[in-house]
């Protein structure tokens, strides 16, 4: 094991850590283990909190963490529980209402709507764009943010479209995508 899988070792076992405590840990330098802390978080492998006082002299060392991400969560199976305890009882508008907020872009011009439309859609992890076309614009999704369950719930996909419909206050059209990758949304969807 490589002194950089060691000191991530330590932190995936005890959570948070400062470099001293690190090298203190790993029996290693305090200089060695920063290296390696800069490097682990310039990949995005581990996150820096603004740190503890040491000595009681004001002065504070940086805390390293492995991100929320890294450490996974059980949402999948959450999701599909509650999906399917509700059963039928959930309604797609319903689910869409609650998802959209209060936000409405009726006001606005078409293509500030999208723009908007767009921006709200890749809050929520679409990963989104749209782009215009000869039967009217078209938003596409570039990820499906359910995807670990819409196959057991299609009724996710029926939701999206009354999200579409409620955030740019206009009819939607959801045709098919041929050759979508599973992780992506197989569907266009039309704003008429």
């Amino acid at each position: 094991m490589t002194a950089r899988q060691r000191v991530l070792s330590y932190l995936i076992k005890n959570r948070t850590a400062s470099a001293r405590e690190v090298a203190r840990g790993l029996k290693m330098s305090v200089e060695t283990v920063r290296h390696h802390l800069r490097v682990l978080a310039a990949e995005g492998r581990l996150e820096v909190e603004g740190g503890r006082s040491v000595g009681g002299r004001g002065r504070h060392e940086k805390v390293y963490s492995l991100p929320l991400a890294a450490l996974g969560d059980n949402l999948p199976a959450l999701s599909k529980a509650l999906l399917a305890e509700a059963g039928s009882s959930v309604g797609a508008e319903a689910l869409a209402k609650r998802l959209a907020g209060d936000v409405s872009f009726a006001a606005q011009p078409v293509a500030k709507r999208l723009n908007l439309l767009v921006e709200k859609l890749n809050q929520m992890h679409y990963h989104a764009h749209w782009e215009a076309g000869a039967e009217g614009p078209r938003v596409l999704f570039g990820h499906c943010p359910y995807a670990a369950v819409v196959e057991e719930h299609p009724e996710l996909c029926e939701m999206d479209t009354r999200l579409l419909e409620l955030l740019a206050s206009r009819p939607v059209l959801r045709e098919a995508r041929p050759e979508t990758p599973k992780h992506a949304c197989p569907f266009v969807f039309l704003l008429r």
